[in-house]
């Protein structure tokens, strides 16, 4: 029997990226999420099936007749903005953390079986020390995003206590590549692409992040699928793994290297100011992710090639 995996978030960055590689492997995948997609536009977009809306008890209602073909849930749905999130909070934690309750009723109502494969992020660790960030260590949030994405992780766990709900969060850091719209390398590259210098950014740039391409993303999210969706070992319970490379690389650095990739010769600059809700040093402890059994693949000169290709076409005037 084909398994189905339901993604949440599917017209997103990552949710689209999940899609695809989860068809490629022989999922039958489903999708919600906000888009008027014809079918032809659905299944370009990696999907059998789509849904046009948010996650709300009456659009989940609609795919209850996934029944026990449902296996897995990627549930990318979610707020993806700390500012965002600083300036409108209430409607973030709806978006995040609502979201996620209204998801996890249905789930025990009718499909107590499917495993939720959940994007946390490295904000959980918030103000952290310049080491690598174990699972273990403990939650120091800095934003209204961060908070949100603990309260998801402190969900999924009740859930799967109380309920037998199989879940797993991934501790996503810095996750880039083409599509992706907003955020650090998309600032600059369309700073780095319009010719002046130098170009003067937030921070010292001596602040650290740890990147990991989406397609290595929704790679380890399928891996992680596979690994809830087989016969559970033990008794039900939250599994956390950091989603990184391992590679410590500063913000300076990484702007360096993209602006190689553009083909700029622009100076680059930061005015050292720190921004809210921005930790100032990120690096992954991935030696749980590699006793799953995965590594990424990508590395970062050749993601920030491939980004930079995206992004000079992406950021080409309309003809």
């Amino acid at each position: 029997m084909t398994r189905t995996v339901l993604v949440t978030g599917g017209a997103g960055f990552l949710g689209q990226a999940c899609a695809r590689r989860f068809r490629a492997a022989g999922w039958h995948v489903v999708g919600l999420g906000h888009g008027r997609w014809t079918d032809d536009e659905a299944r370009a977009a990696g999907y059998d099936r789509w849904v046009n809306a948010g996650v709300t008890a009456e659009a989940l209602a609609g795919l209850a007749d996934l029944g026990q073909d449902l296996r897995a849930v990627a549930h990318c749905a979610s707020n993806g903005s700390v500012p965002y999130s600083l300036e409108q909070p209430l409607d973030a934690y709806e978006r995040t953390v609502g979201s996620t309750v209204v998801l996890l009723e249905h789930l025990r109502r009718h499909a107590p079986a499917a495993a939720v494969l959940y994007p946390s992020s490295a904000a959980v660790y918030g103000a952290a020390p310049d080491r690598p960030l174990q699972e273990s260590d403990t939650p120091n949030p800095v934003s209204p995003y961060g908070f949100h994405k603990q309260m998801v992780e402190t969900l999924l766990a009740a859930y799967a206590a109380c309920f037998g709900q199989p879940a797993v969060a991934v501790r996503f850091f810095s996750i880039y590549g083409p599509g992706l719209r907003k955020q650090l390398l998309w600032d600059a590259s369309g700073r780095l692409l319009s010719g002046g210098s130098p170009q003067t950014f937030f921070g010292t740039g001596d602040e650290t992040r740890d990147w990991i391409h989406v397609e290595d993303a929704a790679a380890l999210m399928l891996h992680l699928a596979d690994r809830a969706t087989v016969a559970p070992t033990g008794p039900p319970r939250l599994e956390i793994v950091n989603g990184a490379s391992g590679e410590r690389v500063t913000v300076r650095e990484v702007l360096e290297r993209l602006a190689r990739a553009l083909g700029s010769p622009a100076e680059i600059r930061f005015n050292g100011t720190v921004r809210a809700g921005d930790p100032r040093f990120y690096l992954a402890a991935v030696g749980r992710m590699h006793a799953t059994g995965w590594r990424p693949t990508t590395s970062l000169d050749d993601g920030l090639a491939d980004y930079a290709a995206w992004a000079r076409a992406a950021r080409l005037p309309a003809p």
